[in-house]
């Protein structure tokens, strides 16, 4: 680090020099506000302001904070050129604000003042070649033309006329074009010139940055992690983006033209935070994380999406950034596409887009991972397979979910498949998934059985335990399945009602003597006893007598599942037995829509059975379960293609046999692994999941 300069400069002394000031395209966009950012800094400026004024004596300062900047390669043609390593939105903001204030103070009396700060935000006419900006700061992101365009306005803006008035950058200048203002007072009086003077004074020579120099050999990418390391706001995607285009350079590639034409997310979809668990990020760090995920096999923290992404790229020398992004990109293309489509309401969706918006309506995002593995451009698997497994791991997602089951260990599983199969040809990939997910025996991750959902869903109070726009997910399935047995479209999905039949109040219209009002208490908030309108009802028509609320109901027949519930009425009052009964029915469809293999229970294995260090891989053989000459392959991420064999007495690797399947791990790896979970046979399954086959059959062993 001998290479590292630091000093604290002044605004006057960092920029009166003719020089460029870079922001390289790859660096995020601006993102500083009003509240959290502008005021603030205005306010702490307009503070050392109107202390010089009060003690014109006293040396007062305020520290703006720090920034990285490295030397660029210098050419004799050209004039000295920083590349803004960090502190681009400090950097931004400066110069607004010092741009902002001489335009206000260009007039008669304080244009002094104004040519003073314009000195340090455009280099004089003289060092710029003719055509070429004289803007000291240069971005070279998305941010550029705003940038560039309110920079060079004539005094006074009009902001009006900026092309994009909606930049932050556009905005950031009229803040403080209008605080400045309203400081200074009213123009041409005495106090207007010496707050004029205390302002550009304050401006030029009161702040204070520290500045961090690096040369052009310093390596600014291991100097930017660590900065941005802890608590700062940058996304994993920002530092993704850092990481990317500094590759790129070094690999000698066109770092602009690759940013311009592949670099999918400087867009407001890209932007947007969306949550995971109690935590929001961006949707462009969050899709990072699910195409790694997608991509390695590995369930990834969002935490550790940057330094993941980084040792993939730096694990493989051959790779080349520039190759992959083509690939990421039709992937966050495809990804974008699927979400616009699943929040438009009309229309069907294909098994892809649905799967989107169930996981939108249980505010999930638990299966795009999956999403993004099936869709691999390099894999092209037909769209039948897709289809397929999107439906069996759909069905194991929603069963625990109708069950209210736990989510954590599911990513785990997901990564598992995803890790197993990546190599298994597309005509066995939905039967092994299916084998795989029906073999999970344990509660945090099994694939709830037939009985056990109709069991629970049978007296389960579905609208007070159910989140609403889940519940609602839940009866448009059942009307889409409805709607097929005659080709239909699907249902809109435009937040349709949920009606009770029977009246939430109920006593004073539908009374039952009161030894049966318990009974039908219960029945009110049950699966029969909802379903979708077109409109809502008003409260007279909702809560009133069943010949009215039937007649209103008949107005709404364009849908299956209250056209149904009519018809099984016929002339009958609605009923607690009719709720059990078109429960029943609306359970029968549930499990049609989300099925289970033929034969599948569902059950747990018992929870007392923990320690299985006792069986063997002769056990196993024994068993008939595996057979001598099967191969066993390797699960690590960082063994893809290794190999063992199954021999009498145990695992040969390399002709070095091995009792244990951990010991055999142990030969690749130099360190404690378990190797249960290390080796899996041909068919996906990983020894674990034999072993656990071995201990159900033999409970009493």
């Amino acid at each position: 680090m001998s290479d590292v300069e630091t000093h604290k400069r002044t605004p006057q002394q960092l920029f009166n020099q003719p020089q460029h000031f870079v922001i390289p395209l790859f660096q995020r966009a601006y993102v500083w506000k009003e509240d959290e950012q502008w005021e603030p800094l205005w306010k702490d400026v307009r503070r050392v302001a109107e202390l010089r004024i009060s003690d014109p004596s006293r040396d007062v300062a305020h520290f703006l904070g720090a920034v990285v900047l490295q030397a660029d390669e210098a050419r004799i043609d050209t004039m000295p050129t920083w590349n803004v390593i960090d502190g681009q939105q400090r950097l931004t903001t400066l110069q607004i604000m010092m741009d902002a204030a001489s335009a206000v103070l260009m007039r008669p009396g304080t244009d002094r003042y104004a040519r003073r700060l314009e000195s340090l935000t455009h280099n004089s006419a003289d060092y710029v070649p003719e055509d070429a900006s004289r803007l000291k700061l240069r971005h070279l992101n998305a941010d550029r033309a705003a940038f560039d365009e309110v920079m060079d306005a004539e005094p006074p803006v009009d902001y009006t006329a900026v092309t994009d008035a909606d930049s932050q950058i556009v905005k950031a200048h009229r803040y403080f074009s209008s605080a400045i203002t309203i400081w200074l007072g009213e123009a041409d009086t005495d106090e207007f010139a010496e707050r004029a003077e205390a302002l550009a004074t304050v401006l030029q020579s009161q702040l204070q940055l520290v500045t961090i120099e690096l040369t052009a050999a310093e390596n600014s990418q291991e100097i930017f992690e660590t900065l941005n390391a802890r608590g700062t706001p940058l996304t994993a995607a920002d530092l993704v983006r850092n990481f990317v285009f500094q590759r790129i350079e070094a690999e000698g590639g066109d770092a602009k033209r690759t940013y311009d034409d592949v670099w999918p997310f400087e867009t407001k979809f890209w932007a947007k935070e969306v949550s995971v668990g109690r935590y929001f990020v961006s949707r462009s760090s969050l899709f990072l994380n699910q195409w790694l995920t997608a991509r390695l096999g590995e369930e990834i923290s969002p935490q550790s999406t940057f330094t993941r992404f980084k040792a993939y790229v730096e694990h493989d020398p051959t790779m080349r950034v520039v190759d992959l992004l083509p690939v990421i990109k039709k992937q966050a293309d495809l990804y974008e596409q699927w979400t616009t489509r699943a929040s438009t309401p009309e229309g069907s969706l294909d098994p892809t887009t649905m799967a989107v918006y169930r996981m939108a309506a249980n505010s999930s995002e638990i299966l795009k991972p999956v999403l993004i593995w099936l869709h691999d451009p390099t894999q092209n698997r037909p769209s039948h397979v897709i289809d397929g497994v999107i439906s069996v791991f759909e069905s194991w997602i929603q069963r625990r979910q109708l069950l209210r089951l736990t989510s954590s260990d599911l990513g785990r599983v997901i990564a598992d498949v995803i890790n197993i199969h990546m190599t298994t040809p597309p005509d066995e990939l939905v039967q092994r998934v299916t084998s795989h997910l029906a073999r999970l025996k344990v509660t945090s991750t099994y694939w709830p059985g037939d009985d056990e959902i109709r069991g629970s869903l049978a007296s389960e109070l579905a609208y007070r335990r159910f989140p609403r726009a889940r519940l609602r997910a839940i009866l448009e399935a059942i009307e889409n399945d409805y709607r097929a047995e005659t080709n239909q479209p699907q249902i809109e999905r435009n937040g349709l009602p949920i009606e009770h039949i029977l009246p939430q109040k109920w006593r004073d219209t539908w009374p039952v003597p009161e030894d049966d009002e318990p009974a039908r208490q219960e029945h009110v908030h049950r699966l029969g006893n909802l379903t979708l309108l077109t409109t809502s009802l008003n409260s007279k028509v909702s809560n009133g007598p069943w010949s009215t609320k039937r007649d209103a109901l008949l107005k709404h027949n364009t849908i299956k599942l209250t056209g149904r519930l009519i018809e099984l009425t016929q002339n009958n009052e609605w009923s607690e037995e009719l709720i059990d009964q078109r429960t029943d029915e609306m359970i029968s469809t549930i499990l049609r829509v989300w099925p289970v293999p033929d034969g599948h229970k569902g059950h747990v294995a018992d929870p007392q059975t923990k320690a299985q260090d006792w069986v063997q891989v002769k056990h196993l053989v024994e068993a008939g379960l595996i057979a001598e000459g099967d191969v066993l392959r390797a699960t690590h991420r960082d063994h893809v293609g290794v190999t063992a064999t199954i021999v009498r007495g145990g695992i040969d690797v390399g002709g070095k046999i091995y009792t244990s399947p951990s010991g055999a791990s142990r030969h690749f790896r130099n360190t404690a692994t378990n190797g249960w979970y290390f080796w899996a046979i041909d068919d996906g399954r990983r020894l674990a999941d034999v072993r656990s086959e071995f201990s159900e059959a033999s409970p009493g062993r």
